[in-house]
């Protein structure tokens, strides 16, 4: 191995163990009180060297929150290669996959969706996870399957019903829930459901 790809591997080792901690410190005090300093002692490196990869806080969390939403859309991705059925079932099912990754990554579903960040400059950005829900919504409407034409409503009432349940369920993991396959798919079906024309709801389970 050349001393520049082992160096190249060594920058690349320290700047995963910077955004993993990192990634621990936001979850744990937040964005406000987090400090490079800090960050800096509990990897046992100087502050200057975590700046000779993030120019400041604000560069550091965009990156993990661009990071999660990555994670997010790989495992989106996964449905979307398996994905045949007719445009409700399809939806039902893409929101299951939503619901499941946030469950199982829920310092990614965190950053990308609950935690505080610094004020965007401009309009905010739509991420692609959304914009994929806005498509399989509007081919439901386009199929005549929903009882509405407003897809951005659609779309907007299914993501704030199924954000509640995602994260209620990583905020609360010790309340007394019912069986956790059980409540998602209620929820799922309920809003879902919802939206359909009364002769479409059944069947697409």
């Amino acid at each position: 191995m050349s001393t520049q790809t082992r160096r190249e591997q060594e920058k690349e080792a320290l700047r995963s163990l910077i955004l993993d901690k990192a990634r621990a410190i936001f979850v744990r005090d937040g964005y406000d009180q987090f400090n490079m300093r800090r960050l800096a002692a509990e990897i046992d490196y100087s502050p200057g060297t975590i700046y000779l990869h993030f120019a400041n806080k604000a560069e550091l969390f965009q990156c993990i929150v661009s990071e999660s939403f990555a994670h997010l859309a790989q495992h989106l991705a996964k449905f979307g290669a398996e994905s045949t059925r007719d445009p409700v079932a399809a939806l039902k099912h893409s929101l299951r996959y939503y619901v499941d990754f946030g469950v199982r990554n829920p310092n990614d579903y965190r950053f990308a969706f609950m935690m505080e960040r610094p004020p965007e400059n401009g309009p905010s950005r739509i991420d692609p996870t959304f914009d994929g829900l806005r498509r399989s919504v509007r081919r439901c409407v386009e199929a005549g399957l929903f009882k509405t034409n407003d897809v951005d409503l659609a779309t907007q009432t299914i993501w704030a019903t199924i954000h509640g349940v995602t994260s209620l369920q990583i905020q609360k993991p010790s309340f007394p829930w019912v069986p956790q396959k059980k409540l998602i798919a209620q929820v799922i079906d309920a809003v879902v459901d919802g939206l359909a024309r009364d002769d479409d709801k059944k069947g697409n389970g």
